[in-house]
């Protein structure tokens, strides 16, 4: 416990509370430092033996979630807390079966649910499932616990979403054979993520993770034009907090459309060089993450991460973090070199 109090003290700014940096870094205000945070999962089975909450049930089971994802501030020293760990919970509650996985595995779905458009059946009750459930009071007793730390929530994109009920092959055979069929697809399954959304800010989100995996080996850059630029530009006028888009993977060739979409964040991977990222972007919509997972923070030592760090905040990269979802062995030392070093910064250059 001493440890974790150590890290809370050396990330905590006198003058700016962890949610207010997140919110001046939005609007362009000069900061003391850049802030630090994951829009996804940052837990790792250290934490989960730290807190003593462990997968399968901190996925739904709303205090086994709050004592995990708590970790985030309280081990982590990041200045965001974001609590939902799993991909699954929107396609469970509509009716996709689910291996919940175990400490060192994370859930997956289990076959597809429909086949064509005509089958959708968006179940009106689905807030009420239990993991939703969790989310929702977990996300309660966050806001109550850490009213000063930015919460953020986190949905699944109408793309990805397609993906869990019609499978990953046959939905991309649509979006070639029957594009018309696949828009009125993604406008349908947009009600699922922003019914989702708004229940999260209900409930106290500050600001809300939209994944998406539009990635550079399942969608053309083409394909992210016309088919999700309208439905990403939709859910910023929908979801009435700050949106941290979420794409996997190299995004360079559409990073010019992600900005057209308005979202307020864009988080991604180091496949993307930093400085490039910075350039194409121009400042459209502020940049998260880089620090690279499979390599660095997963096998390599946190003078390493530390370079990485150095590296996107010279190249203008507004919050730092992980590229993605860490896996569930990253050493800790790692995970926390990413706000030591970003807190460093300042005094060394």
């Amino acid at each position: 416990m001493r440890q974790k109090i150590y890290y809370i003290k050396l990330m905590k700014d006198k003058n700016m509370t962890p949610k207010d940096l997140v919110k001046n870094i939005l609007a362009g205000q000069k900061t003391e430092r850049k802030a630090v945070l994951n829009p996804v999962s940052s837990t790792t089975v250290v934490q989960m033996e730290i807190m003593d909450a462990f997968f399968p049930e901190a996925h739904f089971d709303a205090k086994k979630m709050f004592e995990l994802s708590r970790a985030n501030y309280e081990v982590l020293g990041y200045d965001a807390i974001m609590p939902i760990f799993s991909v699954v919970i929107e396609a469970f509650a509509n009716g996709c079966e689910v291996d919940w996985g175990n400490p060192e595995m994370m859930p997956q779905i289990k076959g597809k649910l429909w086949k064509d458009y005509k089958d959708i059946e968006i179940k009106k009750n689905f807030l009420d499932n239990y993991a939703v459930k969790a989310v929702l009071d977990c996300i309660s007793m966050l806001k109550s616990k850490y009213p000063e730390v930015a919460i953020i929530g986190k949905v699944f994109g109408p793309w990805t979403l397609s993906y869990d009920f019609f499978g990953v092959e046959d939905f991309l055979i649509k979006s070639i054979i029957n594009p018309n069929e696949v828009k009125d697809i993604l406008e349908k399954l947009s009600e699922i993520t922003v019914r989702f959304a708004q229940a999260q800010i209900d409930a106290g989100a500050d600001f809300m993770t939209v994944a998406d995996h539009a990635t550079k080996d399942l969608c053309s850059p083409l394909a992210y034009r016309d088919f999700l630029i309208p439905i990403h530009s939709m859910l910023v006028k929908e979801i009435e907090v700050p949106i941290m888009l979420h794409i996997c993977g190299d995004t360079l060739d559409r990073i010019d459309y992600i900005c057209q979409t308005g979202v307020s964040f864009f988080h991604f991977e180091s496949k993307v060089e930093a400085s490039k990222a910075v350039e194409t972007c121009g400042g459209r919509t502020k940049l998260i993450g880089n620090i690279n997972n499979p390599l660095t923070l997963l096998f390599k030592r946190p003078k390493d991460v530390r370079a990485q760090v150095f590296n996107a905040i010279k190249s203008g990269i507004d919050i730092i973090g992980p590229e993605c979802a860490v896996p569930l062995t990253t050493p800790l030392e790692n995970l926390i070199e990413i706000a030591i070093a970003t807190k460093d910064f300042k005094n060394i250059h």
